[in-house]
């Protein structure tokens, strides 16, 4: 498998540093909302990525945080007249019913920044005591001039990056470019006894601290979103390897940008969606398959249009295996037949070409064209010809759900208990086409239709499908 790594700008041959075992960190969301739409890029892409590296085989300890200490938390919290813990179990919550229903696994461990306050004290007094972090009033800072390689991630120097940055002017900085890795109290905020007086954590930090008791000082993976690239992920990089003297992580995954109807995502605009505002008009699903539906590293625009078009060839593919699921239970033949072997053969072929687009720097927009392949594949061999055999349709539906799971799609099961007078118009179709009373027929197709179900006719009889 290849990835694309931001450290070195370019694919490169994945090999983790234990052969089976993948150590992975991601960073996770600020808990004092709902996530948006393009939050959800990320947790999508990166629980596909520790999905396919599940499927080939590989034990992944898969870590994603939560920040739930900062100023947006401590100043919400203020506003509501709640604790800061009482905000963030809120919300934590809440990104557990958006993320469950887009599929997402949990992680191996999802830590909290404010439950991991020792992991961060230890790591900051190793940059104090080895010079790269300096103490002002109990404000602590970290010295970027201190760490010879910083910009090696965002591959400018750190002159160039000073005089691009949004810096905070503060006057007990020794340079502007410092950022703050402990923060001295204020009146009413939340904060833990350190070495430098009450206090709590910078933003940065909390991940190398937490990457680092939860994983290891070198991990395989480190992921998260383009705009985290500079300046968390560079300050990551930089407190890590002063504190611990050896590389931070080994492969850094960025996914690309997402654009709302080809604007940036803005408030100010009136174009920002969280999630669960999407998931009122399309299902979670049709959200995830959105997702996918593009490289992880190019740029998506997201728009109605585009959803609506998303769920039309989710639609399709389910149409597909409740077909398949159908003729595998009707089927009268058990055993394949030597015209379906081909088939088969086809098939374990499509998944070859599906881990080849997951192998190139996780394609997965070629892996759902591959889910498509298998469509057509199946609507010709198993649906225009002979009756197939249970078997070979078997051997498509189950096709279909390995793949579609590997991504994170295809596992709802419409199931839904047909009611007593759906089933009694369905009969009372099928002795109306036995006595070629076609009026009669056609009257109830139309009325199964203002009912919700679409119904089918097949070489097996009767196929109802819930619309």
């Amino acid at each position: 498998m290849k990835l694309y790594n931001t450290m070195t700008n370019r694919k490169e041959e994945f090999v983790p540093i234990n052969k089976d075992k993948v150590m992975m960190y991601s960073c996770g969301p600020t808990v004092y909302n709902y996530f948006h739409i393009g939050n959800a890029r990320p947790f999508i892409i990166f629980d596909t990525l520790r999905r396919y590296l599940e499927y080939r085989g590989y034990d992944v300890k898969f870590v994603q945080n939560f920040t739930d200490i900062d100023d947006k938390m401590i100043n919400k919290a203020n506003d509501l007249g709640i604790t800061v813990k009482e905000l963030a179990d809120k919300y934590i919550a809440e990104y557990f019913t958006d993320a469950d229903g887009l599929g997402i696994h949990r992680a191996t461990v999802h830590p909290r920044a404010t439950e991991n306050i020792d992991s961060i004290i230890s790591i900051i007094t190793k940059l104090v005591d080895r010079g790269y972090a300096y103490n002002v009033d109990g404000d602590v800072y970290f010295s970027t001039k201190k760490f010879k390689d910083y910009g090696k991630l965002s591959h400018q120097p750190l002159e160039d990056l000073e005089s691009g940055a949004r810096i905070d002017i503060n006057e007990d900085k020794r340079d502007p470019m410092d950022f703050a890795v402990w923060k001295k109290q204020k009146p009413g905020e939340p904060a833990w006894e350190s070495p430098w007086g009450m206090g709590r954590p910078g933003w940065h930090i909390e991940c190398s601290a937490m990457a680092n008791r939860y994983l290891a000082d070198t991990i395989d993976i480190h992921s998260g979103g383009r705009d985290l690239i500079f300046p968390h992920h560079e300050n990551e990089i930089a407190q890590s390897e002063a504190a611990n003297g050896c590389a931070f992580a080994n492969y850094w995954v960025h996914n690309g940008y997402i654009n709302i109807d080809n604007q940036k995502m803005s408030k100010s605009l009136g174009n920002f969606f969280t999630v669960r505002d999407v998931a009122k008009e399309f299902d979670y699903e049709v959200i995830r398959f959105f997702m996918l539906s593009a490289h992880y590293r190019s740029p998506i625009n997201f728009s109605k249009e585009l959803m609506e078009s998303s769920k039309s060839a989710l639609d399709r593919i389910y149409t597909c295996l409740e077909t398949l699921k159908f003729l595998s239970g009707t089927a009268e033949t058990e055993e394949l037949k030597d015209s379906e072997r081909e088939f088969i053969d086809l098939l374990n072929r499509r998944r070859d070409e599906f881990i080849s687009a997951m192998d190139d720097d996780l394609n997965t927009a070629d892996a759902i064209s591959v889910l498509f392949e298998i469509v057509s594949d199946a609507n010709v061999a198993l649906t225009s010809g002979a009756e197939p055999s249970k078997q070979a349709a078997a051997s498509a539906y189950d096709m279909l759900r390995e793949l579609g799971g590997v991504l994170g799609l295809l596992s709802r099961e419409k199931e839904d208990a047909i009611p007593d007078e759906v089933t009694a118009l369905v009969d009372e179709r099928a002795a109306a086409r036995k006595n070629k009373d076609w009026a009669r027929s056609d009257e109830i197709r139309d009325r199964l239709k203002e009912m919700g179900y679409t119904v089918k006719d097949t070489r097996q009889g009767q196929q109802l499908i819930k619309d």
